[in-house]
């Protein structure tokens, strides 16, 4: 049997040739299975594991059918949760267009929304952006929505995770209800179908694989490990003796944490790592990625913000320093390697308070981790840092004030023995014009009767 080439989908050849200089020929599984349901007109709800594809899946249908609007706003719109994902969609927006006559905007908070205004001077087709920052436009009359024939919404739930429920309602109010809806996501939640019942009208759903499910060429590692800074022996030695670990990328649960640790490995191994979080402003965030992209650095420390559709090429390794809470986020780490058909390996650091949620990743993996042997050569560090002390909890809130010598019935100190005689009124007379004005007003009435 021939294999299904781009070309089968009658797409233009303006389009063809810019995927023929990008040397892709042949559309991988959500691809293929993705593009007639979408030039079909009907709402679409994509389930594909992040690495996948899922990209090129929503915007060649898209563009097939797309025309050149003279009103100068946007007829596509697509909705994504990061500024660096809005960079890399519009990227790619930008390189399919290139023969054609659109116009494209990437969009996001963050810079000044009156500079952000200027960019629609000339009209926009397709439009990038968070929701925040086009719902703001949009209520600014910079753009209207109302021509909006393809919504897209990429990284669906991860959206909602970030709390722009109200900012999507919103949005959709802002649209004419006729339009196709084009939903992607790697993972379905609950709160997902409950807005796909409420607002979008029965979607067609395509999913290669169900809900949380891995990419098979990921290759799944864990190691137990007492605490932080013994975590950071462990990578140093990983790092020292696995020379496959060129192009690292290391997940760590908040940006305080990630800044330690990033302390730590530029001590360790000089100028070979950055950090990025939500802290850092976005032309250094772009440029840690890029110096990543090039390898000019073995490795990027980040927080869940690199997590999401970041398509960052020939990642060797996924490190989760620290364990997730969110089940679903293991799976969207671990997909920024072994992406576009190549291996990947993802390797876990477990503390004891982290086995609980790995258990809750496994349910949803369907699937263990392949736990191995803490190195001998590894030395183990007995330091805790500051969030794994132990807190000590009492039964009655109220009585620990009591101990801790807060509370209402504690001992006064010296100072504050005091006894009170009534305040200066009551101690001696008052002066004609002194605090105690009722009999001030005594004394004048008597004085006038005499």
């Amino acid at each position: 049997m021939d294999k299904i080439t781009f070309a089968d989908f009658d797409l233009p050849v303006r389009i063809l040739d810019v995927l023929a200089d990008l040397e892709l020929f042949e559309p991988t599984p959500i691809q293929e299975k993705s593009i007639g349901p979408i030039l079909s007109g009907r709402d679409v709800m994509g389930i594909a594991q992040t690495g996948t594809g899922k990209t090129l899946a929503y915007l060649l249908p898209v563009l097939k059918t797309w025309k050149y609007n003279k009103a100068g706003n946007p007829t596509v719109v697509v909705l994504v949760p990061t500024r660096e994902l809005v960079v890399q969609v519009t990227e790619i927006v930008e390189k399919l267009t290139e023969n054609l006559t659109a116009r494209v905007i990437g969009i996001y908070g963050g810079k000044n929304i009156n500079t952000q205004k200027l960019l629609f001077n000339n009209g926009c087709d397709i439009l990038v952006g968070t929701p925040g920052r086009i719902m703001d436009l949009a209520i600014d009359n910079a753009i209207s929505l109302k021509e909006v024939q393809k919504l897209i919404i990429d990284e669906f739930d991860e959206m909602l995770n970030l709390g722009f429920r109200p900012q999507l309602t919103h949005i959709f109010e802002m649209m004419r209800d006729k339009r196709q809806n084009i939903l992607f996501s790697a993972t379905m939640t609950d709160a997902v179908d409950e807005m796909l019942d409420q607002y979008f009208s029965g979607p067609i759903e395509i999913s290669l694989a169900k809900s949380g499910t891995p990419l098979a060429k990921i290759k799944q590692t864990a190691y137990k490990v007492e605490n932080f800074n013994t975590k950071i022996n462990l990578l140093e030695h990983l790092l020292k003796t696995d020379e496959d670990m060129s192009k690292v990328l290391i997940f760590a649960n908040n940006k305080k944490h990630s800044d330690l640790l990033f302390t730590k490995m530029n001590e360790l191994f000089p100028d070979e790592f950055d950090v990025i979080h939500s802290n850092k402003s976005q032309n250094y965030r772009l440029k840690a990625m890029k110096s990543f992209e090039n390898e000019e650095i073995r490795g990027l420390i980040t927080t869940d913000v690199m997590a999401r559709g970041l398509d960052i090429s020939n990642i060797t390794h996924v490190i989760n320093f620290e364990i997730s809470e969110v089940p679903e986020q293991y799976i969207h780490r671990i997909g920024r390697t072994g992406r576009a058909d190549k291996d990947g390996k993802a390797v876990s650091f477990v503390s004891k308070k982290e086995e609980r949620p790995v258990l809750d990743i496994e349910l949803l993996m369907d699937k263990e981790l392949k736990f191995v042997d803490f190195p001998e050569g590894v030395k183990i560090n007995p330091k805790k840092i500051a969030s794994e002390e132990d807190l000590i909890v009492m039964k009655n809130p109220a009585q620990a004030k009591l101990y801790e010598g807060g509370g209402a019935f504690h001992e006064k100190k010296d100072k504050n023995k005091k006894e009170n005689w009534g305040g200066p009124s009551k101690r001696k007379e008052p002066k004609k014009f002194g605090a105690n004005r009722a009999q001030q007003k005594a004394i004048s009435k008597s004085k006038r009767k005499k």
